[in-house]
């Protein structure tokens, strides 16, 4: 389990093909402190560290995640959002964040609001996902809150640390981030579904 809140920018150093999956070798400042078989968020979707070296660790993206996340698109040197696994009895500082991605959304909008930026995101809402306003989303799995929400879009407000601090800098229309919704809105629609 994560909390959105991301600890650092990690950097793509190496990717390889392995069949249908792809492995992925990430340098960051913490690397010391992680070890085989530990949970960490890599743009928002949990991956388990299969490999660790001097300077870097690697986690294998299956086909699945693969075909459902912004991951295969990346290229050596791309910034990638890096959250390790929440300890019990830590502040939740963001939201309740599984590391599992619903879908993934293109950026649609990014303005400069002299001293913020409002970034706005399209996604496909036939898979019965829903923003609420003033609710919690998950994008690059970083912890933020929707404004202007629509049946198939929505915007968050980025503040400076946020943006300077996290790969959404580096996010402009066009570009594909990861979303993953509020579970507790999830479980509601699901069981909305089943009455």
């Amino acid at each position: 389990m994560f909390t959105g809140i991301i600890e650092e920018l990690g950097k793509v150093v190496y990717l390889k093909n392995n069949n249908e999956n792809l492995d992925i070798s990430v340098s960051c400042s913490f690397l010391n402190e992680l070890k085989i078989d530990q949970s960490v968020a890599h743009n928002g979707v949990c991956l388990t560290i299969i490999d660790k070296q001097d300077s870097f660790y690697t986690v294998t993206a299956i086909k699945e995640t693969l075909s459902k996340t912004n991951l295969n698109g990346l290229v050596v040197g791309d910034e990638i959002n890096l959250e390790r696994a929440m300890k019990l009895g830590d502040r939740l500082d963001g939201h309740i964040v599984q590391g599992h991605v619903d879908q993934t959304a293109i950026c649609t909008g990014k303005t400069n609001e002299n001293g913020s930026w409002i970034y706005t995101f399209k996604y496909n809402s036939s898979t019965n996902n829903i923003t609420i306003e003033k609710g919690s989303i998950t994008v690059n799995g970083i912890s933020l809150t929707v404004i202007n929400s629509k049946k198939d879009s929505f915007s968050v407000a980025i503040i400076p640390y946020t943006h300077n601090n996290t790969n959404l800098k580096n996010i402009s229309a066009g570009d594909i981030v990861n979303l993953e919704f509020d579970v507790i809105g999830k479980y509601a629609v699901r069981l909305q579904q089943l009455q």
